[in-house]
């Protein structure tokens, strides 16, 4: 099968749908026939690990870096973190309250309860907007 490759849209498209394409308006007048080997190297398999597809300055497809997260990607992603700590905790401390609440905790229940308050308070605490120099805490046991 033929292939062109469209600098522009970063895409692959099969010559022999062209006709399909140009009756929805959709073939790409920038596109390069490549060969078959480019195709399965740039769209039948994954890219290597830590690269991305893009199109390289002679208009074919080419591997570059993927660039490292932004700060804000860093914070967002600190937070979902931050979330999912916090629900854990949440849901690790409800059975231990209720056995102190129902004055039927044990020793063990008691102080593991003390243990996960405390996590979950300095949890709260952690400053996301420093991602990704944050110390996180550390869970209880």
């Amino acid at each position: 099968m033929r292939y062109i490759y469209s600098p522009k849209s970063n895409s692959f498209y099969p010559v022999e749908l062209k006709q399909r394409y140009m009756a929805s308006d959709s073939w790409p007048e920038d596109g390069i026939e490549v060969s078959e080997k480019i195709y399965l190297e740039f769209a039948s398999s994954s890219p290597p690990v830590g690269k991305r597809r893009i199109a390289g300055s002679d208009g074919l497809p080419a591997w570059s870096d993927i660039p490292p997260p932004s700060q804000k990607e860093l914070q967002r992603s600190a937070e979902r973190k931050k979330q999912h700590l916090m629900l854990q905790a949440a849901n690790t401390i409800a059975p231990l309250q209720d056995a102190v609440d129902l004055d039927i905790a044990t020793d063990k229940e008691q102080t593991s309860l003390t243990e996960w308050r405390k996590y979950r308070v300095w949890l709260s605490r952690v400053d996301c907007s420093i991602a990704p120099d944050i110390v996180w805490p550390e869970q209880p046991k």
